[in-house]
């Protein structure tokens, strides 16, 4: 079934999906106590102000990623103005948005939380630092990704661990998200550095470049804003409604499904995405055939995950977490089959990238947007996290499939995936 591609490409997808299992094995271990040390109000507190800010990342990130990869693997040559360019453009953009948050504090909203959102924020600089992971993807070195990430992980689960003996508050826990993000950074440069990958004196800033990548990804920042928006709309109702502590409940279910399983399915396609672009660029038959394959590697994956919640759910959240997060084990076992439809539209996304329709895309967050917005305002004030849960798992059906559905050319592409030699 998997021969369509290639060992490298498998070889990409290892590193990947070990670095998530290790991720999961440490998760299990820490994440838990971190929750638990905390309560549900502290992290329904840190979670809706990571929340709040996620909602902004697609401005930060602007969409480049997929575009970037996708570039370099097209135009090799031209990887050094491709990252430079990619690098400046997110640079003024987070400058702009980080004194956007200062004033907003200064000026109109004095948050007790100020300090926490201010923290964050300033992260968000050192992850800038990600732009390199485009050219490593591109050439499928997930490898040289692995040790960064995995080194980091050691260091900071250390850290966590001491917080957590230690008791100490939210703040701490926050830093740790920044000094993450900044551990990794490093590695990248000093790994590529050391190859003699990476010349900073041939960093140079394209503004055609820059407005070419811009109106490529454009698309992308607007379904990503669209997509953040409509997973916080969530957690603002739950806030307004119920408070911290449900947020702090919905928290643990979406680490458990998405964090701890959710993030595997999502490392394998992007992984694998090179490969899917080279073949979409030389070789329509195989390019096809390598979709079908994804789809049935991710049908799998996303149907043992759903299965093994629902089997063990209980039991994890009994066994880990303390009594205050029992309230989890119903949403648990609605949200987990998230990962099943999601992974769909995964794959479609990554085809829309390669056939240049993103605008579809805005289309189908759009639906999931409205369709979410509609869900929580009817089901989160009557059944609180599990309103929530069944209003994020409707709209993931509706933008994953039901716009597939909808749509002529999305409803070849999925007869075409689903079609069986």
């Amino acid at each position: 079934m998997t021969s369509v591609f290639s060992k490298r490409d498998f070889s990409a997808t290892k590193w990947f999906t070990l670095e998530k299992i290790l991720q999961l094995i440490t998760g299990v271990f820490i994440i838990p106590k971190i929750f638990s040390a905390l309560g549900t109000v502290d992290i329904g507190k840190l979670k809706f102000v990571e929340s709040v800010l996620g909602m902004f990342t697609p401005l930060f990130f602007l969409g480049l990623s997929a575009i970037c990869i996708r570039e370099i693997v097209f135009h090799p040559e031209r990887y050094h103005r491709i990252l430079a360019t990619a690098f400046y453009l997110r640079l003024m953009s987070w400058g702009v948005i980080f004194l956007g948050i200062i004033i907003y504090f200064g000026v109109v909203e004095n948050s007790a939380l100020k300090g926490l959102y201010l923290m964050i924020a300033f992260g968000y600089l050192f992850k800038l630092t990600d732009v390199f992971e485009y050219y490593l993807l591109a050439k499928k070195w997930t490898k040289i990704i692995f040790i960064s990430k995995i080194t980091s992980l050691g260091i900071i689960v250390g850290l966590q661990y001491y917080g957590v003996t230690q008791e100490f508050d939210m703040y701490y826990f926050a830093l740790l998200i920044i000094l993450d993000f900044l551990i990794q950074g490093l590695i990248y440069i000093i790994i590529l550095k050391h190859k003699k990958l990476l010349f900073f004196k041939q960093w140079k800033f394209s503004k055609r470049l820059a407005a070419a990548l811009l109106r490529m990804s454009f698309p992308l920042i607007i379904s990503n804003s669209l997509i953040m928006f409509y997973i916080t709309i969530d957690e603002l109702f739950l806030k307004y409604y119920h408070g911290d502590h449900a947020n702090g409940i919905f928290a643990t279910v979406q680490f458990l499904v998405i964090i701890l399983s959710w993030n595997i399915g999502f490392s394998i396609i992007n992984a694998l995405y090179p490969s899917l672009a080279e073949s979409y660029q030389t070789h329509t038959g195989l390019y096809h055939q390598k979709l079908k394959v994804l789809f049935k590697i991710m049908f799998i994956l996303g149907l043992s995950i759903a299965v093994f919640y629902n089997l063990f759910g209980d039991f994890i959240l009994d066994a880990f977490f303390s009594e205050a997060y029992a309230e989890a084990k119903d949403p648990l076992l609605i949200f987990c089959w998230a990962p099943l439809i999601i992974f769909i539209g995964m794959i479609y996304e990554k085809h829309l990238i390669n056939t240049n329709n993103l605008q579809k895309n805005v289309y189908r967050f759009g639906l999931g947007c409205v369709t979410n917005l509609a869900l929580c305002y009817l089901l989160i004030p009557i059944w609180q996290v599990n309103g929530a849960a069944i209003a994020v798992l409707i709209s993931h059906f509706m933008t994953n499939i039901a716009y597939m559905l909808m749509d002529s050319t999305g409803r070849s592409d999925l007869r075409l995936i689903l079609k069986v030699k």
